[in-house]
């Protein structure tokens, strides 16, 4: 790529299939006006019917809710979350007063978790019936770990290894950039992190899990607070858009080489 090339605002590249693609999460959050009768079981009964068949687990945990604002994540009020899993746990719906989220750790491709989470949203609009949406977003992982993090030179663009080239990445414990971008034209913003954790250490338990070896994560969450009417169809392509925006930002950060080593053909 030349070094004018822009990815917020490029076309999308066409898809690299990574059979072994370090991709550890991939969540979809939409946020709507507060519906207090979801805390209730009765009340929430015809949506787990509606999609019990593909997420047939249920549990009744208690999820604090957060407050975005222009800068900052601040906590909120804790709520009643319903976790509907499938029967290996590797996707999973919440559904709150305040949001409905869908995130998987077995990610196959852009149209087949935009299409599931089309099918939730479908649910929550016949069963909730919402006043609207106050945020919607879209949040990609991966994670380097083991021999590729050795390599990690030969993976991702120098641009954003920072410190790693330089001495004083011997002596670094964490090392993490963090990032947030205004999406041209979008009326959405993008907010990047990468960088090296420490064993054991997760700047983001909920959507990270702390892995016991060291590890150089790309977490690329873009989203927006636009406020509209609750459309599963235009949803559905704004969603779509989040997830083309944010491979066009992944192709950017990595290199062929990172491709090849889990599985693609550039």
């Amino acid at each position: 790529m030349t070094a004018k090339y822009d990815p917020l605002v490029a076309p999308p590249p066409e898809e690299v299939p990574l059979p072994n693609a370090p991709l550890v999460r991939v969540i979809a959050q939409v946020q709507f006006p507060p519906i207090l009768a979801v805390e209730k079981k009765d009340f929430v009964a015809p949506f787990q019917e509606e999609i019990r068949r593909e997420y047939p687990r249920l549990r009744r945990e208690q999820a604090q809710s957060l407050h975005f604002g222009p800068d900052s994540i601040a906590p909120g009020e804790t709520r009643i979350a319903w976790r509907f899993t499938n029967a290996d746990d590797t996707w999973r719906v919440s559904l709150t007063s305040e949001f409905v989220a869908l995130e998987t750790t077995a990610y196959s491709s852009r149209s087949d978790f935009v299409a599931r989470v089309k099918k939730v949203l479908q649910a929550v609009a016949r069963h909730l019936e919402p006043a609207g949406i106050d945020r919607v977003g879209l949040r990609y992982i991966d994670r380097v770990v083991g021999p590729e993090l050795q390599e990690i030179k030969n993976l991702v663009r120098p641009d954003i290894l920072g410190i790693v080239l330089t001495p004083l990445f011997e002596h670094a414990r964490l090392e993490l950039s963090e990032t947030l971008l205004k999406v041209p034209d979008a009326d959405a913003e993008l907010r990047t992190r990468w960088g090296h954790l420490p064993e054991g250490l997760s700047v983001d338990p909920n959507a990270i899990e702390p892995v016991q070896e060291k590890s150089w994560i790309l977490d690329l969450d873009q989203f927006s607070n636009r406020q509209d009417d609750f459309s599963t169809d235009a949803l559905g392509v704004r969603l779509q858009a989040f997830a083309e925006r944010i491979y066009t930002m992944f192709r950017w950060a990595v290199t062929d080489e990172f491709l090849r080593r889990f599985g693609g053909t550039p």
